[in-house]
């Protein structure tokens, strides 16, 4: 079930609601908490419920060995507990694709099976792997099967994140004052979940159409220009930052509805200086758990086994070469690559995973430069931000080629014509302009019509960029009053200046919001739903 489709937003959304409020009102809190998890597993089971004994019983084996881990901490038994979970996430994402390389690479005519992702297969196993860890260390304080079965299915995050994490969420369903229905939550929650849905249905869905054409010529062999290549790539950008960030929005919206506050997950991540900045901004939830269950348990493996060699760690800002790579670049990589590899199975997402990792060490290394040299690693000058901004803009963007591309061929194709391979031409109506005609002609670039680059695209890329660069995001609009969960977002330039960036519970922001929902309503209702980008991952 889509959260932009009518059948949601009409029919599942008030009866769960109305549910809810009955059973939360009369402080029968248990019973609201059951009434979620059977909903949430109808809204799972929606797309197809043959996965739904599947979901249910990855909970109950993980509850069970996360109950036993409590009282009898086995490092064996966590590393099966693990296994268990990756292997189960393995046969339904990776088996059709290591099968078919095997098949390509040895020309061994097998026949390879389809097979179906089960819906949020990546998030909740995420989710259950940290929970077995921190029951074997000792870090879980709560252990009641309906608030863990809520855990993972809550509706609002089960589909495409944020990926929650035991601690912050088993905490919340325990509390009685969550489960009392307050206006403040609706009022916000349903605001958020309005701008959320404006955001994907006028801002990402119609750049995906521009998008889809030019990365399907590109797999087909086309040989694209310059203009059709870029316009293709930059819609791609932005219509996963819309939808992603729609999408977060209306999950956190979602959540407050029913007293929930969820983990933020996007934070205006093109607005980042570098590439460091970006993963601390772009799905934050999952940033957040490569960290802490991979990248940090290796860089302490690798630092303990140098410790015993003795080798002790450097002193701040005199890190050698061999220890940048031991510590860093190493750890970094293979980070970024199990990053690659989970978003999906073909080799365009190893060459996306592997992209990132190398955009992160040169980060990295230059900072470690800046440190040792005695340089401010972070600047004041807006000049040097803007272009660092943009740089770093730039960077994501041919890493998202890799992620949309149906294979690694296509997005090497599409990334020819970026790079100007296939020629360069311009539009009539943009060749016949004075300067630049002048300016096209002495360079040698010609006059023609464009296969998918149109100028009006190329003012609609340019005015959702300055949309993003320019605006605060929906946390920064939202900033007075609660959204995700331990949340102050940054003060954005614009809301000192305009009052009206700032939202307040006001009749007149009622109606500019009532306005905005009408539209976007319009919008998804006159149309099948597409589905959110991250929707079967």
């Amino acid at each position: 079930m889509l959260f932009n489709s009518a059948v949601f937003i009409a029919g599942f959304l008030p009866v769960v609601l109305l549910g809810f409020f009955l059973f939360a009102g009369t402080g029968r809190q248990r019973l609201a908490g059951l009434w979620l998890t059977l909903a949430s597993l109808v809204f799972y089971g929606w797309w197809d419920p043959h996965y739904v004994p599947l979901l249910l019983a990855s909970m109950t084996a993980n509850y069970l060995l996360g109950g036993y881990l409590l009282k009898h901490p086995s490092r064996a038994v966590l590393v099966l507990g693990i296994a268990g979970n990756l292997l189960l996430l393995g046969y339904y994402k990776y088996t059709g694709f290591l099968l078919g390389s095997i098949d390509q690479a040895f020309g061994l005519d097998w026949t390879v099976p389809n097979i179906i992702l089960p819906l949020a297969i990546s998030f909740f196993t995420f989710q259950q792997i940290a929970y077995l860890s921190d029951a074997h260390d000792g870090a879980v304080v709560e252990h009641d099967f309906l608030n863990y079965c809520l855990f993972i299915t809550f509706f609002p995050h089960l589909i495409a994140g944020p990926i929650t994490h035991h601690r912050e969420m088993l905490s919340q369903f325990s509390n009685p004052d969550n489960f009392r229905p307050r206006f403040d939550n609706i009022s916000v929650g349903a605001t958020l979940f309005v701008l959320g849905l404006f955001k994907k249905v006028v801002f990402a869905d119609p750049m995906g159409a521009e998008a889809a054409p030019v990365f399907a010529a590109a797999a087909e062999g086309a040989r694209l220009g310059l203009l059709d290549a870029w316009g293709g790539a930059l819609s791609y950008t932005l219509q996963i930052y819309f939808d992603f960030s729609g999408y977060t929005d209306m999950a956190i919206g979602l959540g407050l509805l029913f007293g929930i506050s969820l983990p933020p997950n996007f934070d205006s991540p093109y607005k980042s200086r570098n590439v460091i900045e970006y993963w601390s901004r772009w799905h934050m939830t999952l940033t957040r758990f490569l960290t802490a269950y991979v990248y940090n348990p290796v860089v302490m493996r690798i630092t303990r086994a140098r410790a015993a060699a003795g080798k002790p760690l450097p002193r701040r800002g005199k890190m050698t070469f061999g220890t940048f790579l031991a510590l860093v670049a190493w750890p970094t990589v293979l980070t970024m690559f199990i990053s690659g590899v989970w978003h999906g199975a073909g080799w365009q997402f190893v060459a996306f995973g592997l992209l990132h990792g190398f955009y992160l060490v040169a980060a990295h290394a230059w900072r470690a430069w800046k440190a040792r040299t005695g340089r401010p690693l972070d600047s004041d000058n807006w000049l040097k931000n803007a272009v660092a901004i943009l740089f770093t803009f730039l960077c994501i963007n041919v890493a998202m080629v890799f992620f949309r591309a149906p294979h690694l061929e296509g997005a090497l194709n599409l990334l020819g014509g970026m790079a100007g391979l296939n020629g360069v031409t311009l539009p009539p109506s943009i060749a016949g302009l004075p300067v630049v005609g002048a300016v096209a002609r002495a360079l040698g670039i010609g006059a023609e019509p464009g296969v998918f680059f149109r100028p009006m695209l190329g003012l609609h890329i340019a005015l959702l960029l300055a949309i993003v660069w320019g605006l605060p995001n929906t946390q920064q609009f939202m900033r007075h009053y609660r959204t995700a969960l331990n949340w102050r977002p940054r003060v954005s330039w614009l809301q000192p200046v305009l009052p009206f960036a700032t939202w307040r519970p006001s009749a007149a922001f009622g109606v500019v919001i009532g306005l905005v929902g009408f539209y976007a309503l319009a919008r998804a209702f006159s149309a099948a739903p597409t589905e959110f980008l991250y929707f079967q991952f």
